[in-house]
């Protein structure tokens, strides 16, 4: 079998894993939910505003980043069907940052999150 066979079979596996299918369940149930949609919508109006107003110097980028944030929080709270996107994509998002560091393990030799610096985690070596 060949290297691009099997990345072949690792995306396979990867869109096949529990995570992947949540975040396709969480996904479809966002685009079918209205009032997510709407919430969507004005969470995105929100920031290209807070860009704007931080373009016009209005405000300052720490400003803008905790509206942001807020914005995103409430969003949140209003919605569950956000909410479980989001808490499904994390996850994903892990399943795949620790696969990455798998393979940049044998490419690299190097543990995931290793700095070389052993006082950043207590050493590994």
């Amino acid at each position: 079998m060949t290297i691009t066979e099997k990345a072949h079979e690792l995306g396979k596996m990867i869109a096949e894993c529990p995570e992947a299918e949540a975040l396709n369940l969480a996904e479809e149930a966002q685009a079918a939910d209205e009032a997510a949609q709407e919430l969507l919508k004005e969470f995105n109006l929100k920031r290209m505003n807070l860009v704007r107003d931080m373009q016009q110097e209005k405000i300052t980028r720490e400003e803008a980043a905790k509206a942001n944030s807020d914005a995103f929080a409430e969003m949140l709270e209003k919605s569950p069907t956000i909410k479980a996107y989001v808490e499904a994509k994390k996850d994903f998002d892990a399943v795949v940052q620790e696969i990455n560091g798998i393979i940049n393990y044998y490419i690299t030799g190097q543990e995931p999150g290793c700095t070389h610096d052993c006082s950043t985690c207590g050493g590994c070596h």
